[in-house]
């Protein structure tokens, strides 16, 4: 009895030169978005474009610098033309860490690696420092306050956006193990965590994050000098 043998059909490879940084760019937040960003690799970039591995190298010297690639143009694809200066300082500064915070909440696989400093980032520094020069600080307190913010935004929104992309069922087995930790508590050992009860929020409650945010923006604009000289 003849067998009859099944033929896979493979395609053929990309040309080498048709390749460019924005495809590979492109294949690898694909690549990202449906595999998670463990399975990043130059062999499944590879696999996505229907090209030799080996051709990515020609645009890319490694995985890290095509990685702060992919995130840059993950920032500038959140930030185009969102930073724009008003009359308002405080408002844009708030409105400015809203824009971060959603950015990081829609890449959370890229939460850590987003704190690497690129381009993109220098510009949101400056837009920070030029807010706080107009609310009449100096270089100085300029400087330092744009660094706390933004470092209170990405350490805030970091945690929150690791969360997220956590599977669900295990998103939802850790905020469950929350809940149910605080209640086991000892009364007589944690009083004040007994005192709070139902009022604790929940590990992804977004009011944390919103909380801490309005509490540092807040003091910032008391000590401004401009509200300090139109007070006096």
């Amino acid at each position: 009895m003849a067998t009859t043998k099944t033929v896979k059909q493979s395609r053929p490879r990309r040309a080498r030169d048709s390749l460019s940084r924005e495809i590979i760019v492109a294949a690898a937040e694909a690549v990202v978005q449906r595999d998670g960003l463990d399975r990043l690799t130059f062999q499944a970039i590879g696999e996505e474009l229907d090209a030799h591995p080996t051709s990515i190298y020609r645009h890319f010297r490694d995985k890290d610098e095509l990685l702060l690639e992919l995130i840059d143009t993950l920032r500038a694809r959140s930030y185009a033309g969102a930073m724009i200066a008003t009359d308002d300082w405080m408002a844009d500064l708030r409105a400015q860490a809203h824009l971060i915070h959603d950015h990081y909440m829609r890449y959370p696989e890229f939460a850590l690696q987003m704190a690497l400093r690129r381009p993109t980032d220098f510009k949101s520094m400056e837009f920070s420092i030029g807010a706080l020069r107009r609310g009449g600080y100096g270089p100085e307190e300029s400087a330092l306050y744009a660094r706390a913010l933004g470092q209170l935004i990405r350490s805030a929104t970091s945690i929150q956006a690791a969360l997220e992309a956590l599977p669900d069922e295990v998103r939802d087995a850790d905020e469950l193990t929350w809940q149910m930790d605080y209640r086991r508590l000892d009364l007589a050992e944690y009083p004040n965590i007994a005192w709070v009860g139902e009022n604790l929020p929940g590990i992804r409650d977004p009011r944390a994050w919103e909380t801490a945010l309005e509490l540092l923006l807040e003091s910032i604009e008391r000590r401004a000098p401009r509200n300090a000289a139109e007070g006096a």
